[in-house]
């Protein structure tokens, strides 16, 4: 509460201002507002990349996948046996039992490049297989180091 000037002739008792000072409410504003003018520019990432062309179309997850291999030599893996790309699809379809909406993992080699990994891809749509999952390692923390001056020779067995 604020308190109002004291005219000549007046009690001592001061009376009561009830009124807001938003000055300062607005000086915070024009701030922030200033913060956030400088700040969403410098938000925004501009990174120009040439991506090879896909069209498909996010679908929901199945319940048991078949897993495709990119190995570095290029070569195909369905499960565990080696396939030829022409004959993916057909593969799938006998594995699958003609079951489309089967979830396919694909996995590729770190060396292989994103061209020919999206080549794959277009083999797996094309086959008529949409939903496909990508499989990556999950990075682990390095391990503490063990100090191993600290531990008792072994002794050599008879």
């Amino acid at each position: 509460m604020a308190g109002g000037i004291r005219e000549n002739g007046s009690s001592d008792d001061l009376v009561e201002n009830h009124d807001i000072n938003v000055t300062p409410f607005i000086d915070v504003m024009l701030v922030l507002l200033i913060i956030f003018m400088v700040a969403a520019p410098l938000s925004t990432v501009d990174v120009n990349v040439d991506l090879p062309a896909s069209s498909a179309k996010p679908v929901e997850r199945p319940d048991e996948p078949v897993y495709v291999t990119l190995k570095e030599d290029m070569s195909l893996s369905l499960g565990n046996d080696t396939v030829a790309r022409e004959a993916l699809g057909v593969s799938l379809d006998r594995i699958t039992d003609g079951n489309k909406d089967a979830r396919i993992f694909l996995r590729a080699d770190k060396t292989v490049s994103y061209e020919k990994f999206m080549e794959v891809m277009n083999l797996l749509r094309d086959a008529g297989y949409l939903k496909i999952a990508l499989v990556g390692l999950e990075s682990m923390p390095a391990p503490a180091s063990v100090d191993t001056s600290a531990a008792a020779p072994s002794e050599p067995a008879p």
